[in-house]
């Protein structure tokens, strides 16, 4: 088996070269509607279809884990890719340039190495357990803030489940805004998480997210001296469904102890 670095170097590779089809305006207004404000364009399958097809020829052995398909014979005990091929599929229907690709490889239910492309601004970012966190070879690190008064902090709205966790959402963007410098709505998840990773977001957090969503951006803030979690603190173990926060470790403990819970 190649060693954590040698695989890295392939995975930005293949991100980087499906990253230009982000671009391809004609594809994106190409779309289908999977529910309440959830879609997926001709470029989430392209995307997904490259991806896969390239992982395979490389490392056949291992599984895959993706947005757009079904992912039931995956065992995430045992090695797996686990790809968002859009992450921000309506901004990038409204040619709102906040979208990325997020591929993590996860092994024994946890994130080994994350990469999260923002082909827009072209910021590659990317961590190996054990090694940081980096961007576009520089190394990063979450935040020093310590109070929330000093804190920017990105939320997440799950649109996809807005009728069950809409009010609930918006009572505790409230209850941190109010307390907090000003917020953001990035409407990328995995961005949310890099942005936390290179100390430009304090924290994020969001309802309903799922594993391709989080995977890689998890590792990327953890490598970069932070911390993710479910909003109540517990571990996410790989979770395919759970509400995600992420921050610096002082801002981490202050959103779960005063604001979310």
């Amino acid at each position: 088996m190649k060693t954590y670095e040698s695989i890295l170097e392939d995975m930005k590779e293949i991100v980087l070269e499906a990253g230009k089809m982000l671009g391809n305006r004609e594809n994106a207004a190409s779309i289908t509607v999977k529910g309440v404000s959830d879609y997926v364009t001709r470029v989430d399958l392209q995307v997904q279809q490259f991806i896969y097809e390239k992982l395979g020829e490389k490392y056949p052995e291992i599984q895959f884990v993706g947005e757009e398909k079904d992912n039931s014979d995956v065992d995430l005990s045992k090695k797996a890719w686990v790809l968002d091929p859009v992450d921000g599929t309506t901004n990038l229907i409204h040619d709102y340039h906040r979208s990325s690709i997020s591929l993590a490889l996860f092994e024994e239910k946890e994130p080994v190495i994350g990469v999260v492309y923002q082909p827009y601004t072209q910021e590659l970012f990317w961590a190996v357990k054990g090694k940081g966190s980096f961007l576009n070879g520089d190394p990063i690190h979450v935040s020093n803030a310590e109070k929330m008064e000093d804190t920017l902090i990105s939320v997440g709205t799950a649109p996809y489940h807005k009728n069950e966790y809409g009010k609930q959402t918006f009572e505790k963007i409230y209850r941190v805004f109010m307390d907090c410098q000003d917020i953001r709505r990035i409407g990328s998840a995995a961005i949310d998480l890099a942005e936390v990773a290179a100390g430009r977001i304090d924290a994020f957090f969001e309802e309903e997210l799922k594993l391709w969503d989080y995977g890689a951006g998890k590792l990327l803030v953890e490598e970069a001296g932070g911390i993710v979690t479910r909003m109540d603190g517990q571990p996410l173990h790989a979770a395919y469904v759970s509400d995600v926060l992420g921050g610096n470790p002082a801002i981490h403990k202050c959103m779960v102890e005063d604001y979310l819970n």
